[in-house]
């Protein structure tokens, strides 16, 4: 359920109820599947129910292309949240999917990181803007850029958990554990609630001997960290974009939608596991 604006937190509360997830989706590597895992994921969510908010914290901006944000439609984003021009709801747009809104990127963004320098608690600037939202989201997904810089500090502050898209190639593991001590760092210097919630495996092409590698090798290094559901390499899920939209609403039966369609109940399933923990 989503939260009420006077009782946010980050961890569910005891009434059987969860409050507002906050989730990074972040890799400092570009090109593994970053953006596309957190727009169809949003989609999923929001198609099952959920009212989910996409924060666009990567300059390109291709979160806000991906779900139909046309660019002159942008004069309020991260941006001007950031810097108190605006509030989230303000900045909060809806995209073509029922249930699921987006605080688009401009390309001020780029400057951001220039401009947060000298700026008094800079690494918590997202996450008191998201405490005067009231939109009572029950996700909020945070687009992160592919770099560990001040947007993705931001991000991570202001999350409960990281969701990492991991391309099945021979560097994975390398990039991977460089994030995870990454987390480690923000958890015990900024947020003590972060975690790693889960990886999920990206672009697989199970000819590939090298993407069975990579998976295998990945799921003996995390264990029950890794989702079970992976990614495969889809043309419909790299066309979607060019019409503004997830691959999920371009074509739901293509074997990439039906994967982030299975890779969002796995996440509910989960979240649902953690709610009874902490519900006990």
């Amino acid at each position: 359920m989503p939260a009420e604006k006077e009782n946010q937190s980050l961890v569910p509360v005891s009434s059987g109820t969860f409050q507002t997830r906050y989730i990074s989706v972040s890799n400092q590597k570009g090109g593994v599947g970053k953006t596309t895992t957190t727009i169809n994921l949003a989609t999923a969510l929001a198609a099952v129910g959920k009212k989910v908010l996409v924060v666009d914290l990567d300059p390109q901006g291709n979160a806000s292309t991906g779900l139909g944000i046309d660019r002159a439609n942008r004069t309020h984003g991260t941006y001007e949240v950031l810097f108190d021009e605006c509030t989230i709801d303000q900045a909060a747009s809806p995209s073509r999917v029922p249930n699921l809104y987006v605080v688009p990127a401009s390309i001020h963004l780029s400057g951001a990181e220039i401009e947060l320098i000298d700026v008094k608690q800079r690494e918590y600037r997202l996450k008191e803007a998201l405490r005067n939202n009231t939109g009572n989201y029950d996700y909020v997904l945070f687009d992160c850029p592919p770099s560990l810089n001040l947007l993705t500090l931001n991000a991570l502050v202001a999350s409960d958990g990281v969701l990492v898209p991991l391309q099945c190639e021979f560097f994975a593991l390398e990039g991977l554990s460089h994030l995870v001590s990454t987390i480690g760092r923000v958890k015990a210097s900024f947020n003590e609630k972060l975690e790693l919630m889960g990886v999920v495996l990206t672009m697989f092409d199970k000819r590939n001997n090298l993407s069975n590698q990579v998976s295998d090798n990945v799921r003996e290094h995390f264990g029950d960290k890794v989702y079970d559901t992976v990614i495969p390499r889809n043309v419909r899920i790299s066309e979607a974009p060019s019409f503004g939209l997830p691959a999920i609403v371009y074509d739901m039966n293509c074997n990439g939608s039906q994967a982030y369609i299975q890779l969002a109940k796995e996440i509910l399933k989960r979240d649902k596991a953690l709610n009874k923990q902490y519900g006990s």
